[in-house]
């Protein structure tokens, strides 16, 4: 019996040992398997490693060029805007027309001292403003009468400034000559917008065609005193604006064909610098009432007449009142190596908007004008006695 359950013993441990080792060999193979899932998973792991740097060098090496070209222009802007000397007065020659007062005068005087030679146009060259520019100035600084309305006296003034330009030629031509005028369009007439239009475009068009050979040969400059009003829709100015943004066009084609020969335009935009330069019209009641026949007076009253009357008279009170900021702008326009194509001169309150304004959508634009108290005011007053 002893011996039996010897036997029995070493019997079962015969069997433990066979089902541990049945046990072992089922799981063998899915110990394999996990095994194999753990190196393939290394393998595929190590593949994408080695594709994703492999798809970084590709984008790397696409991307340099393009960087690459973004840095030069980046560089060529930032030389261009900030890098160069300025221009040397001394030896050049500037011709500015409107300087009788305004911004004219003070360019005029503002280059003189920096060494150009001056040729101030004058439409009064007898008159007080033309004779003070002759005191205040240098010998280098010669009166010109010149009025841009007239064929005889643009081609006189060539004459004058082909007789006596320094060595280095004529620089540049400031087209600064122009009126200012207010009205509604329905109290002006075709002769209002014809006078404003043949001073403030065909003006400036006519000294253009005349004085650019000259430019020309000097590689040098041709700046375009413009407006706000050349792109801002407002009430009462649409005479000057009609001759400002004309202006704007003709100075934006002859910018794109002067880049060819190396001659730079520039448009100076002012904005309300009505005190400082005295160009704005003042007008009575009468001046407005009496031009208008019987329709036109059933529409417009008197009293509306007084209310757009003082709302111009204190929009202009709210502007600059020395002209210091454009002329700084004129001046880099004229001096800078490499001048802008447009001087916005407002102040940094009106600067954000008028840089905005121009991509506004148009219903956007007129809906600004809503806000303020002379448009609910003309609702109410127009076609009331």
């Amino acid at each position: 019996m002893i011996v039996n359950r010897g036997d029995n013993s070493k019997s079962r441990k015969i069997v433990h040992c066979q089902f541990f080792a049945t046990s072992v060999s089922q799981y063998k193979e899915p110990a394999d398997g996990l095994h194999q899932q753990i190196l393939h998973r290394r393998v595929t792991h190590r593949r994408m490693a080695n594709m994703n740097s492999f798809f970084s060098t590709e984008q790397l090496l696409c991307i340099i060029p393009f960087l690459a070209v973004f840095l030069l222009a980046f560089g060529k802007l930032y030389s261009r805007r900030y890098c160069g000397s300025p221009v040397d007065g001394h030896g050049s020659a500037v011709l500015i027309t409107g300087c009788d007062s305004g911004f004219g005068y003070e360019l005029a005087r503002s280059l003189d001292h920096k060494g150009f030679v001056v040729f101030a146009g004058c439409l009064f060259p007898q008159g007080m403003g033309a004779q003070s520019l002759a005191r205040e100035s240098s010998g280098n600084l010669k009166i010109l009468k010149l009025d841009v309305t007239s064929n005889e006296d643009v081609q006189q003034a060539k004459k004058t400034v082909k007789e006596n330009l320094p060595e280095n030629g004529l620089w540049a031509v400031v087209n600064n000559a122009g009126i200012s005028d207010w009205a509604e369009i329905e109290w002006s007439t075709i002769e209002d917008f014809r006078h404003m239009v043949d001073i403030n475009l065909f003006g400036c068009i006519r000294m253009t065609v005349a004085f650019l050979p000259l430019v020309r040969a000097a590689k040098g400059r041709m700046v375009f005193v413009s407006s706000i009003f050349s792109f801002f829709n407002c009430l009462n100015m649409a005479t000057y604006s009609v001759s400002k943004r004309g202006l704007e066009a003709f100075a934006d084609c002859l910018r794109v064909e002067m880049d060819s020969f190396g001659v730079k335009v520039s448009i100076i935009q002012p904005g309300n610098f009505g005190q400082a330069t005295n160009i704005v019209k003042m007008k009575t009641l009468s001046d407005i009432w009496n031009k208008f026949d019987d329709e036109r007076k059933q529409v417009f009253n008197r009293d509306y007449i007084e209310l757009a009357i003082e709302y111009f008279v204190y929009t202009c009170k709210m502007g600059f009142t020395n002209a210091d900021k454009v002329i700084a702008a004129m001046l880099h326009a004229l001096t800078a190596p490499h001048p802008k194509r447009r001087y916005l001169v407002v102040s940094a309150m009106d600067q954000v908007f008028f840089q905005l304004y121009p991509f506004l959508p148009t219903a956007l634009t007129d809906s600004v004008f809503s806000v303020s108290s002379i448009y609910a005011k003309r609702k109410e007053m127009l076609y009331t006695k």
